[in-house]
């Protein structure tokens, strides 16, 4: 059984929205996930999308991301880094890594 997607909005400490994620990312919630998302970068400026809570990510969740990559800044749990490098996401939006994290 997959952990429960959790999706909270507000703004990151620097004012830019934030969209935070918690639980699995899958086929039963990627469509919530995606209108978050959506609606998160409507504004056209970079959100922050924290995914340290988040252990999972599904192909769909992966599509989503690449939908609005120029407008993500993207803060992953450290076990989706190979994920989000495999699939070309580190090259196309912005990515924290954690070992560069203050």
């Amino acid at each position: 059984m997959s952990t429960p997607l959790t999706l909270h909005t507000g703004h990151h400490p620097d004012g830019r929205p934030l969209l935070a994620a918690h639980g699995e990312i899958d086929m039963t919630n990627v469509a919530a996930f995606n209108t978050a998302l959506a609606a998160a970068v409507a504004e056209g400026i970079p959100v922050v999308v924290d995914l340290t809570g988040v252990e999972y990510l599904d192909s769909g969740a992966i599509t989503a991301l690449f939908a609005h990559a120029e407008h993500l800044h993207l803060i992953p749990n450290p076990l989706l880094l190979p994920t989000l490098t495999t699939s070309g996401m580190t090259m196309l939006a912005t990515v924290e890594h954690p070992d560069t994290r203050p």
